[in-house]
């Protein structure tokens, strides 16, 4: 099945200045390719249900369980600053 694609107008459109033997050497390798998509859309049958994904998708996640947080002191003691039970820090946004 030949397909024939003007890869010189491709290549403008795509602002790419390709010698000639670049132009020739990218219009066999996208004539393979459109080839080879051709051959695989002719294709008979329906896909397989298990072949959509690669991989299974189980939850990776833990159970959501309440457990004691970390002592507020202990961790402030451990900032380089802090203020009224707080962490002081730059502010995010410079305004004038």
């Amino acid at each position: 099945m030949a397909i024939d694609i003007d890869i010189a107008h491709v290549a403008r459109l795509a602002r790419l200045g390709l010698t000639d033997e670049e132009l020739e050497g990218y219009k066999s390798q996208l004539a393979d390719i459109l080839e080879h998509a051709a051959r695989v859309q002719s294709l008979e049958g329906d896909p397989h249900p298990g072949s959509a994904h690669p991989l299974g998708f189980d939850n990776a996640f833990r159970d959501d369980e309440r457990r004691p947080s970390l002592d507020r002191e202990e961790v402030l003691s451990q900032a380089p600053e802090a203020m009224d039970g707080f962490f002081v820090a730059p502010p995010a946004l410079e305004t004038e």
